[in-house]
């Protein structure tokens, strides 16, 4: 399974339609985090699955997203819920009520991917406005039997090679 995740778009449209045009048809789905700031039936933003962000005004995006992928159960938020920018431990303990083995959420503009508790939790960063780096960032995700590859890709689609890993599921 691949999918490609990404966050914090903050209204850029054309780098998603650029995302959508080179991975539509090479990744299982196309995840965004939320803070799209686009309205559910804009067609930039309707190959990807999309959660709503504090910033989204259009209450069609769900806040929460649990949805198993080839076997494999993600529960994706944009994180202002669980108060990602202090701790991981309100969104670790919904990730567990929803048996999710990868958690995507964004809202930090902070990347950055780490195994706890037997389950990934992976923010991509932001692809407008990142902190942290200079770098405007999106992750292609890849499982393998039990062997979770996380890729961080800069807006020209260069990889982030130093923040490259693998993990077990």
């Amino acid at each position: 399974m691949k999918l490609l995740i990404v966050s914090d778009s903050h209204g850029s449209t054309e780098i998603l339609q650029e995302l959508a045009t080179l991975y539509s048809d090479s990744v299982d789905a196309m995840i965004h985090c939320g803070d799209s700031e686009l309205t559910a039936d804009n067609p930039i933003i309707a190959d990807f699955l999309t959660v709503r962000g504090n910033c989204d005004i259009d209450a069609r995006f769900p806040d929460i997203l649990v949805k198993e992928i080839t076997g494999v159960n993600i529960f994706v938020t944009h994180g202002h819920l669980f108060n990602v920018k202090m701790s991981l431990m309100n969104l670790n303990y919904k990730a567990k009520e929803n048996e999710a083995q990868l958690v995507f959420f964004g809202h930090s503009h902070t990347l950055g991917a780490e195994m706890m508790e037997g389950t990934l939790f992976l923010n991509p960063g932001s692809i407008l406005l990142p902190r942290g780096r200079r770098e405007k960032t999106y992750a292609l995700v890849e499982v393998e039997n039990s062997k979770v590859i996380v890729r961080f890709l800069d807006e020209n689609h260069k990889e982030l090679v130093d923040l490259s890993a693998t993990f077990s599921l």
